[in-house]
């Protein structure tokens, strides 16, 4: 049997044409082509003179992030609400950004659009850059007619779950600096200042102090294995975050652990409850089915607990049971989001209540996070300050004992 032979992708790069319409009216454009005489072709099918064709020279780019699609989402629905037609609007922000790799997934979207996918379709070919949720939400708005009003929507969540993520960041940022400025001070120490000590005190011909001794001691084993000591730090931890991506089973250890540290958990618990309840919020105003949005959610909360309870409670809800009573038997969410989820299914406002519950755990993420800055500022002084003064005092005791012998 003949294996069928494997279609190359071809290669496209981005050419800026000028030419004439059937009319005589000078017209520019842009767009994306294997080749010179590709786009003329495709031109002169179009009725247009070609002038001249240049090809565009863009730089690799950087990276794209969630805070260039965040920014691209607003940007367009602002543009859509004023009446900008589509295509416009994908050419004003592919043009205006300053990240090469933005505007060429850009033009890459409105060539699709052009060829006549819908933003949907064009949007689905990147799932790197538009996640399920954000292109069921794009779907939504399509068949609704109501694409502006959908991409405000989900530029408001965007910004929103955003916003959190910084400030989880920000709030794991000093118990972390404290670990790496700890170790990188004490290993300063130890490998530098502390053989120095040994020297002057090898000239005493006296028995040292016990610390002093430890101190030392530990010297001795920065000064010989010092590569095995940063590679098995640096090496462990660059293979525990790879194997934490990877193993479903760390990721539920350590998303359960993490939830369990005092403060830090509780900023975690409610960071994920304000994104599990503002995605469903989203989803469900949009005019997305429950059991649809729901596949949606687990993946958005950011915690794989999250992401099973949710599995759990979608199977519930499909077969008839309510999403209050559902939630309920996981036990994963506080009787005040039960209570608002409740009030919000018999008024008929579910979307409302959830947003309301989702903004007040962002509100609580935010004050958690302003008190945990004050609270680390005197606690890594006091690491530190334990930390190096326990050193000099070990390493000053003999100084201290010969002076006490010489008075």
């Amino acid at each position: 049997m003949a294996l069928a032979p494997k279609t190359l992708k071809v290669k496209e790069f981005t050419f800026i044409w000028e030419g004439k319409d059937r009319s005589g009216k000078v017209v520019k454009g842009e767009v994306r082509a294997s080749g010179e005489h590709v786009v003329k072709n495709a031109l002169r099918r179009q009725g247009i003179n070609v002038l001249k064709i240049k090809k565009q020279r863009t730089g690799t780019g950087k990276k794209i992030t969630e805070e260039d699609i965040t920014m691209f989402t607003r940007q367009l629905a602002t543009m859509l609400k004023s009446g900008v037609p589509l295509l416009t609007a994908f050419d004003i922000v592919a043009k205006g950004h300053n990240n090469p790799s933005v505007t060429k997934l850009l033009m890459d979207i409105k060539n699709d659009i052009e060829t006549g996918l819908s933003l949907t379709q064009a949007f689905r070919k990147h799932p790197n850059e538009f996640d399920t949720l954000y292109c069921n939400l794009i779907q939504a708005g399509e068949q609704a007619g109501i694409l502006d009003a959908l991409l405000a929507r989900l530029a408001t969540y965007k910004e929103k779950t955003l916003g959190v993520k910084k400030k989880i960041k920000s709030a794991l940022f000093y118990p972390t600096a404290i670990i790496v400025a700890a170790f990188v001070i004490t290993a300063v120490i130890m490998i530098f200042v502390i053989p120095a000590f040994k020297e002057l005190f090898s000239s005493f011909g006296a028995n040292l102090p016990t610390p002093t001794l430890v101190v030392m001691a530990i010297s001795d084993v920065f000064v010989t294995y010092w590569w095995l000591i940063f590679g098995g730090i640096f090496g462990g931890i660059w293979s525990f975050l790879k194997a934490w991506k990877k193993s479903e089973a760390i990721q539920i250890v350590m998303d359960r652990l993490l939830l369990k540290i005092p403060v830090i958990g509780k900023i975690m618990l409610d960071a994920t409850i304000a994104r599990w309840c503002r995605t469903l919020s989203t989803m469900f105003a949009a005019g997305v089915p429950l059991v649809d949005s729901l596949d949606s959610v687990g993946g958005a909360a950011g915690n794989y607990l999250y992401k099973l309870a949710t599995k759990k409670i979608q199977t519930e809800v499909s077969t008839g049971t309510s999403l209050t009573l559902s939630m309920q038997s996981t036990n994963m969410f506080p009787n005040m989001v039960m209570q608002m989820v409740a009030i919000g299914e018999e008024s008929g406002a579910l979307d409302s209540m959830l947003s309301k519950v989702a903004d007040y755990y962002e509100e609580e993420v935010d004050n958690a996070v302003e008190a945990l800055s004050s609270l680390m500022e005197p606690v890594i002084m006091v690491v530190l300050g334990t930390l190096i003064g326990g050193l000099v005092v070990a390493m000053y005791l003999p100084i201290f004992k010969m002076g006490e012998v010489v008075g």
